[in-house]
């Protein structure tokens, strides 16, 4: 399961988007999922892990943002009102 808004804090409140990219660090042959984001954030949070590459409280490697789409299946079912649109 992925959180349904966006990772992003900004003065106490959270980002009411929903996500649209995971976001993971890859190191040699290794991929760490560390959020989610949305386009409008996703500047910032590329910013602010390489800074805390930096202090060494995220391992150092190749940022990845990777695209989310909405799924259903038999077994997720998903209600057409609740489709987020996602592109």
């Amino acid at each position: 399961m992925l959180p349904d808004r966006c990772s992003v804090k900004k003065e106490g409140k959270q980002c009411v988007n929903p996500p649209e990219f995971v976001i993971s660090v890859v190191v040699e042959n290794e991929e760490y999922m560390i959020g989610v984001t949305c386009q409008k954030h996703k500047q910032a949070v590329s910013e602010k892990v390489k800074i805390l590459q930096n202090e060494g409280k995220i391992p150092k490697g190749k940022v990845n943002f990777s695209g989310l789409k909405a799924v259903g299946t038999d077994c997720i079912r998903a209600d057409p009102e609740d489709i987020i649109q996602i592109d």
